[in-house]
Parts: C-alpha cells; sequence; structure tokens
C-alpha cells in the first residue's frame, strides 16, 4: 500500500516525488510519462498513462497529491472525493475547490489547497501574524520566480505550466479596498521595486489573493507577480502575435540557467509595519519554484500523515485553505521549509 499518491510528475511534482522518497515515504506516481530517475526509487511504484482512465486502478491510500495542472485538476478533485481520499492540492485553477466543501464533509475527507508558496505559505504566513495581532491595516504580497540575470528577450522561464501564467496574465485581479472585494484589470499598478541582492525589477497585481479575500484578516489587500523590467511590456505588445507553443517555446525551463524565487509580505498596523521575506535560488539540480512550492505541498502532506497515525489528534474534514490550517501546522510548515535551506526571514519596522 502507498502512503501517498502523486498525480503529477512535472516540474514540481518531481521534486516532491524524489523529496518524498528520500525521506523514506513510499509513494506511487500517476502520469503520462514519468521520468526514469523517478521510476528507479525502491520507495516508487508508478502507473504511465490518462489519470481518467487509470483511477479505478490506483493503489489504495488514504492521501493523494493533486500536482496536475489546472483544468485538469479541478475535474479530478470530485473523483477524489469521492474516492474517500485526503487531498494535499496543488493545481490552481480559476474554479475554487470551495465548491467542493460539502461533498468532502460527506465523504469525511479533507482537502488542502492552493499549497504553494503564494498562494499557501503567505496565507500561513499572514494568519500567523493575525493571531499575535488581529489589528492589520493592509497587506502587500510580492512575489515571483525569476532568472537570477535579465536578458535581451523575454527575461524568464515558466518553472510551472506555462498556460497557467498566461491565465495569470490575462484573467482580472481581484483586491480588497476598505473590506470591500474590488476587481481590477491584470497587469495594472505597474511599478519599480528592489529586490535585495538582484536590483530594480517590477511588480503587477494579479489575481493572487483567492481565499485570502474572504479570511477578514485585513481590510486591505494585494498581491502583485514580479518579473524583470521590459517583460510584461513584451507580453503586451506580443501577445496577440504569438501561439501557445511559441510561448511554451519561449518560456521554456533551463535548468543550466540560475534563476531564484523572491517573496516579501508586508503587514502594516497603526505603529508599525512587520515584513518577512522568503528567498530561495534552487539546490541539488532543483528550481527555486520547485523547491518553495513543493515544499509546501510536502510539509502539508507529511503533517496530514502525522495527525492521521495520532490517534490523539483529529483531522478536520472539509475543504480547507491554508490559512484553515492549526497555528502548530503552520509553524511545522515554516520550520521544515527553513531546515531544507529557504531564506525566510523576519523583521519589524517602525
Amino acid at each position: 500500500m502507498a502512503e501517498i499518491i502523486a498525480l503529477g510528475c512535472g516540474l514540481v511534482g518531481n521534486f516532491v516525488v524524489k523529496k518524498l522518497s528520500n525521506m523514506g515515504i513510499h509513494i506511487h506516481v500517476v502520469d503520462l510519462v514519468i521520468p526514469d530517475d523517478v521510476k528507479t526509487s525502491n520507495k516508487v511504484t508508478f502507473q504511465e498513462g490518462d489519470i481518467f482512465q487509470l483511477l479505478n486502478k490506483l493503489p489504495k491510500s488514504k492521501i493523494v497529491l493533486n500536482l496536475l495542472p489546472g483544468s485538469i485538476g479541478e475535474q479530478i478533485r470530485p473523483m477524489l472525493i469521492g474516492m474517500e481520499m485526503h487531498v494535499i492540492d496543488l493545481a490552481f485553477t480559476e474554479i475554487e475547490p470551495t465548491i467542493h466543501n460539502q461533498t468532502a464533509i460527506e465523504h469525511d475527507t479533507t482537502l488542502i489547497w492552493d499549497v504553494g508558496i503564494a498562494p499557501g505559505l503567505s496565507n500561513m504566513i499572514i494568519r500567523k501574524e493575525f493571531e499575535n495581532d488581529d489589528q492589520i491595516n493592509e497587506i502587500t504580497i510580492k512575489v515571483g520566480g525569476n532568472p537570477a540575470q535579465p536578458d535581451n528577450d523575454w527575461s524568464y522561464m515558466a518553472p510551472f505550466s506555462p498556460a497557467d501564467v498566461i491565465e495569470e496574465y490575462t484573467r482580472p485581479a481581484r483586491i480588497l479596498k476598505q473590506g470591500k472585494i474590488s476587481t481590477v484589470d491584470a497587469l495594472t499598478d505597474l511599478h519599480q521595486i528592489n529586490v535585495a541582492g538582484y536590483g530594480t525589477m517590477e511588480a503587477f497585481l494579479t489575481d493572487g489573493l483567492r481565499s485570502l479575500l474572504n479570511s477578514a484578516m485585513a481590510p486591505n489587500m494585494r498581491e502583485y507577480t514580479v518579473r524583470w523590467p521590459g517583460h510584461i511590456q513584451k507580453w503586451i505588445a506580443e501577445k496577440g502575435a504569438l501561439s501557445d507553443n511559441e510561448l511554451l517555446e519561449a518560456w521554456k525551463f533551463d535548468r543550466k540557467r540560475e534563476e531564484f524565487t523572491w517573496m516579501e509580505i508586508k503587514l502594516c498596523y497603526s505603529g508599525h509595519d512587520v515584513i518577512w521575506e522568503i528567498l530561495d535560488d534552487g539546490k541539488d539540480g532543483f528550481s527555486s519554484m520547485a523547491r518553495s512550492t513543493g515544499l509546501v505541498t510536502i510539509a502539508c502532506a507529511v503533517d496530514l500523515m502525522s495527525k492521521m497515525k495520532d490517534a490523539q489528534k483529529s483531522i478536520k474534514t472539509g475543504v480547507l485553505a491554508p490559512e484553515d490550517l492549526d497555528l502548530e501546522s503552520i509553524d511545522r510548515v515554516i520550520e521544515f521549509l527553513k531546515s531544507e535551506g529557504v531564506a525566510i526571514s523576519r523583521q519589524v519596522t517602525k
């Protein structure tokens, strides 16, 4: 019996599977094609093919990782819940999994969604600060995974599905303004910022707040995507002339190229600000985005496994956002990332 089933073995999924197997956890992997270096682990079993055709042939397991591209990931969610599996969900979709909440409760299962860096870790950190002091006036999240140096072209490599990046650039952004949800065009409020160690970059609004919009943890919230100067201007100028295949090629991830993932979470109070900074530049051949995203997914899965083995701990059923986790679980996620070499700092400024 597999301890965990992983659906998807892309850039992030590959890291997640290898890390879990190296931790001694038996994991079963399903994807159309699975890399040979994943298959060789004695902690990995696998099935290659269409997930919808293989769904009823999966080995028994109580935990499944949804690491599939967004559109496929949404289709599979209700099926996994119906099979009474606990789901750690990384499939980023416009349709939020909360629509499956009642079904999950009826099947006595848990689905924890958006378990990446942002959304994901960002939500957890905000919840942690809110529990410490709930008088937050404004929250700003800035996040991006980028090459370490710009170039004369796109200055970008897609660390996950390029289709998901395109959706991020085109979907209207929801922000919180004076406690009310407001919708603005994606890519607006473009401005320059300074990223320590890298220099001048640009930030623009995208629709990344998701569950935080209804969390009531601050009346004002925004999330920005961070890119090198010129990238988004090139996208605006050329998007109509490029096919998806051309973008796939232009944004192809180059493992030989240095890159980094950076996030800043700024929480503004009446008399002070709290600033969290998260930075990773990859390790052991894995990209920074695969690590910073995948480590959150892994930590959530390991935490759930631990609770399932502890008869004294109950597991809350239903569809849970990252900020719905208990504070002990949130602290374990943060400490796990630190132990794996992700730089996480917290600063209070007056």
